[in-house]
């Protein structure tokens, strides 16, 4: 069997890294020209991990990123509304990371270039359309840099990891189109000392009135103790226009916003101000498909599924939608039938975490005691909502998302 993979990213290195430990060959088709570090932070979650580490990579990853010991709630006015112990600290088998997303994608890309052998990646490549017969399917692609046509390969199945803009999709799909829902994103990098115990993943604030995610993802950045922190701002402006892909964000679109965030344990207006890079990005997904699998082509990850970037979940269900199909390529003997049973196994699933994170999402904790407060300030929390009701919310999302304790072990 030889499978053509479109798309190096995260979903595609790691399916290719399951085919190799599986047996089955494949190639892998990149558009960029050069694959490097990008990008800001990105939290794998304990059923992220428990993938990955089944691919040998957790030792490479824990000594890239930090490991999340507890995530905690605020309001916008800095006061706790809840907290959680998280990973291995609240009794997984396998840790949380936070980690800057160019390193996660490097230890993938290593550990491809070292286990697929030489030529298996080719980059410059830009998938324009596939065709297929009885017997094979053939890619066609165009070199990135220059717009010209390249060689087309064929192979038994082709798997569409081109992401959210996905040619692939489009072909089957000829009026897809993303939804946004006037929320806007800055991300950014900043220096800072640690915040708590410098293992703390922080949600601060509701998308209406302003909301911030707060973690570190690179430890002693500076030789000096200090970390780099990750920060994304999150506005929700009705008739605002949508932000463009990862371009230079400016603090005069959003910092009037988070000007007077002075909290005793966090400054995080000069968190902001100070930090390194801020880049803008649009909140936005797509509505589930009825369907993926085209005779011998599917989708995966947000080719297939793309979901608002919360809860850490849309790389979570990529690199399981690897493993699943990894593990029924090699048990079957028709690969027709392992990619519709892929999408039979996943199709679903990860349509439930599409709608869940439009309607309940991560955050849904500070969604709520804003709801309940009117969005002020409160005397005591345990007035507003109780703790058992915050643990049912929070552990809501973890089941549906995939990553109850039940479900990761």
């Amino acid at each position: 069997m030889r499978v053509l993979i479109a798309g190096g990213g995260i979903a595609g290195l790691a399916f290719a890294l399951g085919l190799k430990q599986r047996g089955i060959d494949c190639e892998v088709y990149e558009s960029v020209p050069e694959m490097r570090a990008l990008g800001v932070g990105i939290t794998l979650l304990p059923h992220a991990m428990r993938e990955l580490s089944a691919l040998g990579l957790e030792p490479a990853l824990r000594e890239a990123g930090i490991e999340n010991t507890t995530h905690k709630f605020f309001n916008r006015f800095g006061q706790w509304i809840y907290e959680e112990r998280r990973g291995k600290f609240a009794g997984y088998p396998y840790p949380e990371l936070g980690i800057h997303r160019g390193r996660l994608h490097m230890v993938l890309l290593e550990a491809a270039n070292a286990q697929l052998g030489a030529g298996c990646i080719h980059t410059d490549h830009h998938c324009t359309g596939v065709e297929q017969d009885d017997r094979y399917v053939t890619a066609h692609f165009r070199q990135t840099t220059t717009g010209k046509p390249l060689e087309s390969a064929r192979g038994d199945i082709l798997v569409a990891c081109d992401g959210v803009n996905s040619a692939i999709r489009k072909q089957f799909y000829p009026n897809d189109k993303l939804v946004f829902a006037g929320i806007n994103m800055w991300r950014g990098v900043t220096k800072h000392k640690p915040v708590f115990d410098g293992r703390t993943y922080m949600r601060v604030g509701a998308i209406d009135t302003g909301k911030m995610v707060i973690y570190p993802i690179i430890d002693n950045i500076d030789g000096r103790g200090n970390q780099l922190i990750n920060w994304v701002a999150e506005l929700r402006r009705p008739g605002s226009a949508m932000n463009d892909w990862n371009k230079r964000g400016k603090l005069e679109d959003f910092f009037d916003v988070y000007q007077d965030w002075h909290f005793e344990w966090l400054d995080v207006a000069k968190l902001i101000q100070d930090a390194e890079q801020i880049l803008e990005y649009p909140m936005v997904d797509k509505d589930p498909l009825e369907r993926w699998t085209f005779g011998r082509v599917t989708l995966m990850g947000d080719a297939a599924h793309p979901m608002y970037p919360r809860g850490a979940n849309g790389a979570a269900q990529a690199i399981i939608d690897s493993r699943t199909l990894c593990d029924l390529l090699a048990d079957s003997q028709d690969p027709r039938e392992a990619l519709a049973s892929y999408e039979k196994v996943r199709l679903d699933v990860t349509a439930n975490v599409v709608r869940t994170n439009r309607q309940y999402p991560p955050d849904y904790i500070n969604i709520k005691v804003d709801e309940l407060t009117g969005g002020k300030p409160f005397a005591n929390i345990d007035d507003v909502i109780s703790q058992e009701e915050l643990k049912r919310i929070a552990e809501n999302y973890a089941r549906i998302a995939g990553f109850s304790k039940e479900a990761v072990r």
